[in-house]
């Protein structure tokens, strides 16, 4: 439910603040006074496209902002929820609308898009008027209404994923049959594979074979490098490096008496000791190890260039050999069923077919079911909103089956005759801006239960009636304010005496510029503002005395 609402800089409004509660509100005003500039705050909030004429003259920009009371409302807390975007049950919508005609908009603070503006709002508001972004001119929007009136969650959840089944095998037949004759391709992997296979291509013997190849292209010098440290260790020029350390030690151990700091040093050096015999005694394994060997030096110079070639062949680097070689063996396996893949997929698919043609079947009698009885109910209320011989239908055109459709068989038109003997033309082409509202009012009205939008937005439907007309609107438009909240502009004193709460918009000169200002009424002033409605400019005694006719007949 929209609580409340702030226009700043916004047209003629130079700043307004406006609190809303449950039931029916009212906005009157003289025409041209602003009163639809509400209605406007709240479609630039729902996210249409707004240019730098909506700011006010002299400002650099204009900010709007609405907060909603998400109580009840599940799918609009679940939407802010999945989005990161919730806020401890808060619900606050801002737009800025600059004079350079640049535009940015937020939700509960945190910067979104006007696509993700319009989505959340089409949670909480709907506006229904004169204008061309009234969302039942949706035929999308049409159909959930439908369908949200026929309870047929179960039917088109199974639509859906029986359509999503087809699809997915269409996708892989389609995939498949791209290839062509596949042939060619299984003779030009297995020729890959076979050179990929006649090699080791994990990477651990990839390097093992690198360091055997190094150490082969260096043989003479290792050689020659551990026959020179070995003498050097063993001392052939002279004494050992382990009998020079062994005569250290002795030498110390006589003076250690004197300094207790030596027998460190003397234990550092038995270290030394030990890490040299150690160290001797693998400098004589690995020198026993190497062999100069040139014709063991161009196996693995051959080896290791084939390793190299099949990596330049295949564009990756030696360690990713074996992943390529994995890879060419699936696709080889793949293609190797494709023929037999091919013959059990087309029957899938049919039976897919006609799984998704059940389940739509059942779908469209659910449609049809529901269709008849909506329309029933909304032609008799037009008729009672003053366009009598008026004919509201709602057609399902059946769709063609070729691929899978998750929203079903058909697709809905909402057709209307606002006048005896007319056909019935869709709602989206009617011109009269009046019969719009009207005829919305009662497909709202009457698919009351099934619209989960709390907030709905009536712009004058009033229009182009009055008398017991505009007493009947102003009925319908308070008994929909007690499910939902409803918030209406209007020029007829019949509708307006039907709110629960009433503002009222004038505008005068400030300071040399015009500017409106949103007053909320008492009863007094309400009787007043009737009268003024009732009777023009003067108001006289009479125009009171209905006025509060009206008001005690309301209540």
């Amino acid at each position: 439910m929209l609580t409340h609402l702030s226009l700043k800089d916004f047209a003629v409004a130079r700043a307004t603040e406006l609190e809303f509660g449950p039931g029916m509100t009212v906005i009157s005003g003289e025409t041209g006074a602003g009163k639809s500039l509400l209605v406007d705050a709240l479609g630039f909030l729902s996210g249409l496209r707004a240019d730098s004429g909506v700011v006010r003259h002299g400002s650099d920009r204009a900010e709007l902002s609405a907060e909603f009371d998400l109580s009840g409302q599940a799918a609009a807390a679940a939407w802010l929820r999945e989005r990161e975007l919730d806020d401890a049950g808060q619900c606050q919508l801002r737009r800025v609308i600059r004079a350079d005609g640049g535009s940015r908009a937020w939700i509960n603070g945190r910067s979104v898009t006007l696509g993700q503006l319009g989505e959340l709002a089409g949670h909480l508001v709907e506006i229904h008027g004169q204008h061309e972004h009234q969302a039942l001119m949706s035929r999308a929007r049409q159909l959930d209404l439908l369908d949200a009136y026929a309870g047929n969650e179960a039917e088109r959840k199974a639509v859906r994923q029986a359509a999503g089944r087809w699809q997915a095998l269409l996708a892989e037949r389609d995939l498949l049959s791209a290839q062509g004759d596949v042939s060619d391709r299984i003779n030009y992997l297995q020729h890959q594979l076979g050179e990929l296979e006649q090699e080791s291509l994990a990477p651990e013997a990839i390097a093992a074979l690198d360091t055997h190849h190094r150490r082969q292209a260096h043989a003479t010098a290792l050689i020659q490098g551990c026959d020179a440290a070995l003498g050097t260790l063993a001392g052939e020029d002279g004494p050992s490096l382990t009998s020079q350390l062994q005569q250290a030690r002795s030498t110390l151990a006589r003076l250690a008496e004197h300094e207790p700091r030596l027998r460190e040093v003397d234990g550092l050096l038995d270290s030394a000791l030990i890490q040299l015999d150690e160290a001797e005694a693998l400098l004589a394994q690995v020198r026993d190890d190497l062999e100069a060997d040139p014709e063991q030096f161009e196996q693995l110079e051959r080896k290791l260039a084939r390793i190299h070639d099949l990596a330049r062949k295949h564009r990756v680097v030696p360690d990713e050999l074996a992943g390529r070689r994995d890879a060419i063996a699936a696709e080889l396996e793949g293609l190797k069923g494709a023929g037999e893949r091919l013959l059990s997929l087309n029957a899938e698919i049919e039976q897919a077919r006609q799984a998704w043609r059940v389940a739509s079947d059942k779908l469209g009698r659910s449609r049809a079911k529901a269709a008849k009885t909506l329309s029933k109910a909304v032609t008799a209320v037009i008729g009672e909103l003053g366009m009598s011989g008026g004919v509201f239908e709602i057609g399902l055109e059946p769709q063609e089956e070729e691929r899978p459709d998750p929203n079903g068989g058909e697709r809905t038109e909402f057709l209307v005759s606002a006048n005896a003997g007319q056909p019935p033309r869709p709602l989206r082409k009617v011109a009269s801006g009046g019969e719009l509202s009207r005829i919305s009012l009662a497909i709202e009205v009457s698919a009351l239960d099934s619209d989960a939008v709390p907030t709905m937005v009536f712009d004058e439907v009033d229009s182009g009636i009055g008398g017991a007309v505009a007493d009947i609107v102003g009925k319908k438009l308070r008994a929909l304010g007690a499910r939902r909240q409803v918030l209406c502009v209007t020029h007829q004193p019949q509708v307006a005496a039907q709110g629960h709460a009433h503002y009222r918009v004038s505008k005068a000169p400030v300071e040399g510029m015009t500017q409106s200002s949103v007053e909320s009424l008492d009863a007094g002033a309400r009787q007043e503002e009737l009268a003024r409605m009732l009777g023009g400019v003067e108001v006289s005694d009479e125009a009171r005395a209905a006025a509060l006719k009206l008001l005690q007949s309301a209540s």
